[in-house]
């Protein structure tokens, strides 16, 4: 019996560590949900680079619906957007209207090597029009200095997230607002 326990202990542990490998084994973003309507703070994280190799770019396109979005520098790494026309206009708060923003950000020219994990943010915007419920993708590029990883891969509509899939896309559920006068964290009513 104590055998069969010990056995059983041993075989959980290599299992949560398995789980956390693989955790760690993908771009992600720290924080996977996020309110419609809302402002959100994008942390992507970096576990690991190319078999061995240093990670040195990383490239990620934003999402249709994203918008406003403003990346964070990072020192010793060379950060550019691209920028270009929305497929619509987005009425933001206060009356703000945006038709055009950034619709890829890059950081390059760093070296984080494969020992280390590090994080690249950016803010953003998630459109009013989006639908809770839905995941939006921001396929991202992770170039070291031998090798690449395409995090590009984005699940069929209709199938649950890519875990399955060899190099998924950072994915961010959209979750409903709360109800006028609800307190911050309550569910949204629906009528």
């Amino acid at each position: 019996m104590v055998h069969r326990i010990i056995l059983t202990l041993a075989v959980g542990a290599a299992g949560a560590h398995l789980c956390i490998g693989a955790a760690f084994a993908h771009v992600t973003l720290e924080t996977a949900q996020a309110q419609v309507g809302s402002g959100y703070k994008a942390v992507l994280r970096v576990g690991h680079g190319c078999e061995g190799s240093p990670t040195t770019a990383i490239r990620i396109r934003i999402p249709e619906g994203i918008v406003a979005v403003k990346p964070m520098p990072k020192p010793g790494w060379k950060l550019e957007v691209v920028t270009g026309k929305y497929p619509k206009t987005y009425n933001l708060a206060h009356g703000v209207k945006m038709s055009e923003g950034v619709t890829e950000i890059s950081w390059s020219g760093g070296n984080l090597p494969e020992a280390f994990y590090d994080e690249f943010v950016f803010t953003a915007t998630i459109a009013d029009d989006m639908k809770p419920g839905q995941a939006v993708y921001f396929p991202t590029v992770q170039q070291c200095e031998k090798g690449v990883h395409r995090w590009i891969e984005i699940p069929p509509a209709g199938t649950p997230g890519g875990a399955d899939a060899g190099e998924p896309a950072p994915a961010l559920m959209l979750v409903p607002r709360p109800a006028r006068g609800a307190p911050e964290g309550a569910p949204a009513q629906r009528h």
